[in-house]
């Protein structure tokens, strides 16, 4: 793909390309829809009819919620794939956006009618949109440039201000009595809080497609282009690929609609099938990957490292993903939802680990360039994320042990464990977008991105699943379980910082 003009020169946005200001705020607003719907998304689906909810138990909302994320960050993959060979990575985002903003307008519509095309909208414009944004921000930079990961943790400090503000925004108008006075006063009915939660959402992205469209012209030459030229063979043929692609997409989710309208097959079914299914996927994409084309040597090993780091990810997303499931509920029903006598919704819980992020992101960033050549390697990064991760787990055994007989305990529990994650998240996240703007190939850079989104894609699919243990098993079991899992994960990845540091070295 073609690079931004002059890269190392630009410096007009603290010290960054000003690009890289746009795809600040694009992914801002991007987050701000997407952070916003994920607070109250669980606490929707399974608040009662009559509450406005869905009136869902909590294992089918669980189901439903980890196959809808997982669908979320899956998508990224034939989305890279489209920029790659289609649209380019400009025009991705573009096009994605607007479909994330229909998504939410579709959530916004009170009921059930429209929920799942809601969820079906968000999931192909975030496929769209997700991983691209990122692979223009890796463009912003030359490979050895050092401001890379400084750049990458700017960019995550503009995710991570949509974050913060949503679940305030959002979260008081879903659940706040306040608001649902307001409505009932306007003659509207209180129970729409939910719907109008969701509508502020889609307002959000509107303004990011807009101040996208506008500032684009700062990137350069960086996503204009596909990298497979429109007129070749391979071109055409990609077109010809997307286009059986979208009618077959079309036509599994119709017979899904029917079949489950009919009552043919239940929902549980559909999310339990699609687990195994989505795995034996992931697994036949990556022998494809290794078999099926014609990388060099030097490409090989970089493959290698990027899938080591992609397990390594998945575990670490399938712990921190609980914040919207089990976390999300053990706010709700465990907490004490006050502090210095305010009183507040238990969505407000999800900006914790934004807020966290604002603050420690800039520190994170200067430390990387502090060390300089004794910057911690990217596998060790995320071992110590994986650790940490895991030691918030920890945390929450505590926590649950104290809510037992149905004592509310202090919201601070919650904020430790959070701030936990955030350390883990700051040590893994940005490194991880970096790294496979480095490693992937130059002709597979979109489609290697959306692999990064992949593992975030079974790690909510993981999370997910996890509620269908929530109510056969003691909190402290299932927090305990997690824990483990992250820090034994952890552990095994140091043992093993040294041997990808050196095959990471001969890649380079």
């Amino acid at each position: 793909m073609a690079t931004a003009t002059s890269p190392a020169s630009d410096t007009a946005f603290f010290g960054h390309p000003r690009g890289l200001s746009t795809l600040f705020f694009t992914e801002m607003w991007e987050r701000f829809a997407y952070y916003g719907m994920r607070a109250i998304l669980v606490l929707f689906m399974t608040a009662t009819v009559a509450t406005g909810g869905l009136g869902m138990d909590v294992g089918r909302a669980g189901a439903i919620y980890g196959t809808y994320v997982a669908l979320v960050y899956m998508l990224g993959l034939p989305g890279g794939w489209v920029a790659d060979r289609i649209l380019g990575l400009r025009r991705s985002v573009f096009y994605g956006g607007i479909l994330i903003m229909l998504g939410q307008l579709s959530l916004a519509v009170p009921g059930a009618k429209l929920f799942y095309l809601g969820l079906v909208l968000i999931i192909l414009g975030t496929g769209l949109l997700k991983p691209n944004v990122s692979a223009i921000v890796g463009e912003l930079y030359g490979k050895e440039d050092q401001r890379r990961d400084a750049g990458f943790s700017i960019f995550y400090m503009g995710i991570n201000l949509g974050a913060f503000i949503s679940p305030l925004i959002v979260g008081g108008l879903a659940q706040s009595p306040w608001f649902k006075g307001v409505l009932e006063g306007m003659g509207f009915n209180p129970a729409t809080s939910w719907n109008w939660g969701f509508g502020v959402g889609a307002i959000g992205m509107l303004f990011g497609v807009i101040q996208y469209r506008l500032g684009w012209k700062h990137f350069g030459d960086a996503g204009i282009h596909p990298s497979v030229p429109p007129e070749s063979e391979e071109g055409r043929s990609a077109r010809r690929q997307l286009g059986r692609g979208i009618v077959g997409f079309l036509a599994v989710v119709a017979a899904i609609a029917v079949l489950v309208q009919q009552g043919m097959v239940s929902v549980e079914t559909i999310t339990d099938g699609f687990k195994w299914v989505y795995l034996a996927l992931v697994v036949a994409f990556f022998i494809w990957l290794f078999a099926g084309n014609s990388w060099t040597k030097e490409e090989r090993k970089r493959l290698i490292v990027i899938v080591v780091l992609f397990v390594g990810a998945a575990i670490f997303w399938s712990a921190f993903e609980q914040a919207a499931t089990s976390l999300n509920l053990f706010a709700l029903n465990n907490t004490r939802n006050s502090v210095f006598g305010l009183t507040f919704p238990s969505s407000w819980f999800q900006s914790v680990n934004a807020l966290l992020i604002i603050i420690f992101a800039p520190i994170f960033a200067w430390i990387w360039l502090a060390l300089g050549k004794h910057d911690p390697s990217s596998p060790a990064k995320f071992a110590f994320g994986l650790v940490s991760v895991g030691l918030g787990f920890v945390v929450m055994v505590a926590a649950a042990k104290a809510s037992a007989n149905g004592v509310l305990v202090s919201p601070w529990w919650l904020v430790a464990t959070y701030l936990l994650h955030t350390i883990g998240e700051l040590s893994l996240s940005p490194v991880g977008l970096s790294s496979m703007t480095r490693l992937a190939p130059d002709r597979v850079k979109g489609m290697m991105m959306g692999v990064w989104f992949l593992a975030a894609s079974i790690g909510n699919l993981i999370a997910g699943g996890v509620l269908g243990f929530y109510a056969r098993f003691t909190l402290p079991q299932v927090f305990g379980a997690v824990a483990g899992f992250a820090i034994v994960s952890g552990l095994v990845m140091f043992a093993l910082v040294l041997p990808i540091k050196r095959m990471m070295a001969r890649a380079d």
